[in-house]
């Protein structure tokens, strides 16, 4: 399938290399005659199903395209995004192997559940530990799942105001990082460090890079804290600041 693509390319390209050599009025004409052509299939297909090579060679040359001469394409300029994002999700989707994980029997969720209620300084990997006792395995990550699904926030805030009204009593002083992966024309990952003000819903665009070190990572936050000034504490500072809580995700088990 591969071969056969890259082959037909390669001869769509030899083709157009010999367009080169012949006069300009001779391909003017042809292109006139291309149009019209263009202009009558419209009116008899509804959807043309171009094959992956016709797909490729359209997505490079419509860039070359001025926007208002794009009009003449039988596809729209969301098109080439929408062929770009399905050759993604087939490189991504991996074939099932399995039903998947069992269903969290009714038993161990009231039992997570009632602890959770009685002890609300005990934690997920607490409350997986005292069932653990009582013989019957059940990991920390189910806990928390449970603890998630039914409402629970972590241990201690159970007995304080709950993680909503923490995030709109502090949106003013709360900054949340995370990353998230684009892929290109070539389908390589590329991976973006984005900043979030809760407060402004302002994203900072950090950074994009292939490979994401710790060593990347903390530069790219100095520069955040050059842009911030004076909104961000530092270290053995007495002046009050705007921001002072920085959300971010990390590994649970």
């Amino acid at each position: 399938m591969a071969l056969r693509l890259l082959y037909l390319i390669v001869l769509r390209v030899f083709g157009w290399i010999a367009l080169l050599a012949r006069s300009r009025a001779s391909k003017d004409a042809e292109v006139l005659i291309l149009r019209h052509q263009l202009a009558v299939l419209r009116r008899q297909v509804a959807a043309p199903r171009p094959s992956w090579a016709d797909r490729a060679i359209i997505s490079t040359l419509a860039r070359l395209l001025a926007r208002h001469r794009q009009h003449n394409l039988f596809v729209t300029p969301r098109t080439p995004l929408r062929w770009h994002a399905d050759l993604v999700k087939r490189r991504w989707t991996y074939p099932k192997h399995g039903p998947g994980r069992p269903p969290i029997r009714p038993t161990i969720r009231a039992l997570v559940l009632r602890l959770a209620a009685e002890n609300p300084a005990w934690g997920y990997r607490h409350i997986a530990g005292q069932i653990a006792s009582l013989g019957r395995k059940v990991s920390p990550a189910t806990v928390w799942a449970i603890f998630k699904k039914a409402g629970f926030d972590p241990a201690p805030r159970r007995s304080d105001p709950t993680w909503a009204q923490f995030l709109k009593a502090q949106a003013s002083g709360i900054l949340a990082c995370d990353f998230f992966s684009v892929e290109t024309v070539m389908l390589a990952r590329l991976y973006c460090f984005a900043v979030v003000e809760h407060a402004t819903r302002r994203v900072h665009i950090l950074g994009v890079t292939a490979n994401p070190t710790s060593g990347w990572v903390a530069q790219q936050a100095r520069n955040l804290i050059l842009d911030l000034g004076d909104r961000v504490p530092l270290e053995n500072s007495a002046l009050c600041r705007d921001l002072g809580f920085l959300l971010r995700d990390q590994c649970r088990g």
